[in-house]
């Protein structure tokens, strides 16, 4: 059946903090070489799927540069789908602002039925995993229905984080509730949805006059389309890896996910190919003595002799000076960490200098209870700087923004200067 796909790209992502400070949520970089939303347009391209939206609201300028035409995704088309971009625009009814999911779809529903397909799937630009939406799809036409939820079992006691779904034998959904705080089952919401045509065109435009909606998928369209009855709904079981990176907690974690001997997603598949727009850059370069064991190196690091990386990944362009110790972290592009300095549990953005003898985070917290310690981009630490645990250091910092050398637990440094002098 003729499937166009829409892509929910405007996420603020303000739990990423200073990650998402410069970037949209599905923009923010991944796995050392990838950006979040690579998974779903990969997902697409994998699944057949060649007719692409993405609706992109909160400072998409990364994103639109890094999706380009589509060409890594084989989605630089004009007859036969490919890759389209869509951005907030102003009308002499509406404001420029997205209130909502379902709010962003229905405002651009002029364009998505322009290709007439008969089925609409939407997606969140912000989750990770390798999934087969053609076995989707295929579900859906099987069970005649008018709305496929992709559902996925989670932790009990982290039920309450996700939209539940209860169903009965058949897999039809019976009841939806958004974030419960006595969660009835562990079924969890992937915010996937496969809708009919005519039935989300009929399900936006209820929803766009009700003056008690929050305009949104998960907090008004499902429950409400459950509820009612009328509507043939079922929930598609998932069975693979699939997280939200929402939060901090959960960026670091997936990333620890990845440097296990096993991991639970696989990026070397090549049946399964996730896409990225890659950066020219030489081969990575490990000189001897370093130590380096555990981790994801991207092209154009350099590791120099007596530095040690454990458990980390590095983007591109990463530089580890002699002497110099990153455990557990996650550095972005062209970061540069100089000798002496000490790096453990700490997210760190692009183009960060982190000077000798500097020390962040701590390999002993415990990164869900204590945090990490958190670089924004284009910052330069000063030389000997203490960041503790649950710091964060914002974009554009330099060293004179630093009234100490040690930055103590819950503070947040900011840059002095004004936007003109940056």
């Amino acid at each position: 059946m003729k499937t166009r796909v829409v892509i929910l790209a405007g996420g603020e992502g303000t739990r990423l903090s200073v990650l998402t400070a410069k970037r949209a949520k599905p923009a923010v970089p991944f796995a050392g070489k990838y950006r979040i939303i690579d998974f779903a347009l990969s997902n697409c391209v994998n699944s057949g799927l060649v007719d692409v939206m993405v609706l992109a609201q909160y400072r998409p300028h990364s994103l639109v540069e890094h999706i380009g035409a589509g060409g890594p995704w084989d989605l630089n088309r004009d007859f036969t789908g490919g890759v389209r971009i869509y951005t907030p625009y102003t009308t002499r009814n509406e404001t420029a602002w997205y209130s909502g999911t379902a709010d962003a779809v229905q405002r651009n529903f002029s364009f998505i039925k322009q290709s007439r397909p008969e089925l609409v799937l939407i997606l969140s630009g912000d989750h990770i995993y390798a999934m087969n939406y053609a076995s989707m799809i295929a579900f859906h036409t099987e069970h005649d229905a008018d709305l496929t939820i992709a559902a996925i079992r989670v932790p009990m006691e982290e039920a309450s984080r996700f939209g539940i779904l209860q169903v009965d034998e058949s897999s039809r959904v019976v009841d939806f509730v958004e974030k419960p705080a006595n969660p009835p089952s562990n079924l969890a919401n992937m915010g996937v949805y496969l809708f009919r045509l005519e039935v989300l065109n009929q399900a936006l435009l209820e929803d766009h006059f009700r003056s008690d909606s929050s305009h949104d998928f998960g907090k008004d369209i499902l429950p409400r389309l459950v509820r009612e009855g009328k509507t043939r709904v079922y929930a598609f079981p998932y069975s693979g890896y699939w997280v939200d990176v929402g939060t901090l907690y959960s960026y670091w974690q997936a990333h620890m996910d990845l440097l296990q001997p096993e991991p639970p997603i696989n990026l070397r598949d090549r049946s399964w190919i996730i896409h990225t727009r890659t950066e020219e850059r030489p081969p990575a370069r490990i000189l001897r003595g370093a130590q380096v064991w555990d981790s994801l190196i991207s092209d154009g690091c350099v590791i120099e002799p007596g530095a040690i990386v454990e458990r980390s990944v590095l983007s591109p362009g990463v530089v580890i000076r002699s002497g110099a110790q990153v455990r557990e972290s996650i550095l972005l592009t062209d970061t540069e960490v100089a000798s002496g300095a000490r790096v453990e549990r700490s997210i760190v953005d692009k183009r960060v200098w982190i000077a000798e003898n500097a020390w962040l985070g701590d390999i002993q917290a415990d990164p869900l209870r204590d945090g990490f310690a958190l670089v924004g981009k284009n910052t330069r630490l000063p030389a000997g700087i203490r960041l503790e645990p649950g710091t964060v250091v914002g974009t554009d910092v330099i060293p004179s923004d630093f009234e100490s050398l040690v930055v103590s637990r819950g503070q947040t440094i900011l840059t002095k200067r004004k936007p003109y002098e940056i």
